[in-house]
């Protein structure tokens, strides 16, 4: 392999120099931090030890409260993430196939995307309660407007031509939708499945305000009064960590549904 070929424009890499390169990504901040707290550069109440980090995590597991807020908190927000998508996809499948919807439901979804889930809350508590269904539905309204756009941006990317294609011979809106804009769409529609869950993790936090007693958001909070800042980071890195597993799970469904896309040119 040239050398180069890392650097150029969508260049090909091998396995062993992409993952080597990944590890060095991930290591090296953690080294730096390491050699910060070694140092005693930064006072350790706002800066934690990594060691500290993972004495805390172990602590937290023996304690018997962590497997269970990871479980409670993957439930809040793989359930917020799923209901977004199941009424997204088809929102968004519409908008972006037929004009009428589009003007009629776009300038609605453009503007409530922008309104910060966190706002929410108070209506969410007084409509929903402060049961799982209000942490579900924080994670909803934090996912749900911008998935629909997404959703819709992909469809429009389908060439007309394949459409006008299908429509020359012969095939009913509906043979078109389902033969020709579906199929052509389906990998970018992976891709957005695939980032709105990472967004869906950014509002665990958020969602687990509402009256929670358990997840990692809360530990989190929890954590937060007592300034108790490892559990912080604790708390923080695994959230990261369980959404890089699923990421890169979502990325292998896209290389097995799509191997043409992921093929050596």
């Amino acid at each position: 392999m040239n050398r180069a070929s890392g650097w150029k424009i969508r260049g090909w890499m091998s396995a062993r120099c992409y993952w080597t390169l990944a590890a060095a990504g991930l290591i090296l901040p953690l080294a730096l931090w390491g050699l910060l707290c070694a140092f005693g550069a930064v006072n350790p109440v706002f800066l934690p030890s990594p060691l500290d980090v993972v004495h805390r995590v172990g602590q937290w597991f023996d304690d018997g409260d962590l497997m269970a807020d990871v479980r409670i908190s993957m439930f809040r927000v793989v359930a917020g993430w799923a209901l977004s998508a199941l009424i997204a996809m088809p929102v968004g499948l519409l908008i972006g196939t037929f004009r009428a919807v589009q003007a009629l439901l776009e300038p609605l979804t453009d503007f409530v995307r922008y309104m910060p889930a966190v706002a929410f809350i108070p209506l969410v508590m007084l409509w929903v309660g402060i049961d799982e269904g209000a942490k579900i539905a924080i994670i909803f309204i934090g996912t749900f407007f911008q998935m629909v756009l997404m959703v819709a941006e992909d469809v429009r990317r389908v060439p007309m031509a394949q459409i006008e294609a299908a429509q020359t011979m012969g095939a009913s809106r509906c043979e078109v939708i389902e033969k020709v804009i579906i199929p052509s769409a389906k990998p970018a529609l992976l891709d957005t499945l695939r980032i709105t869950m990472g967004w869906a993790w950014t509002y665990l936090v958020v969602a687990e305000l509402v009256a929670a007693n358990s997840g990692l958001g809360y530990a989190i909070i929890k954590a937060q009064r007592f300034l108790q800042t490892d559990k912080i980071f604790a708390g923080i890195i695994l959230i990261g960590a369980i959404g890089l597993a699923m990421d890169q799970c979502f990325r292998w469904v896209h290389r097995a549904a799509f191997p043409w896309l992921h093929a050596r040119a």
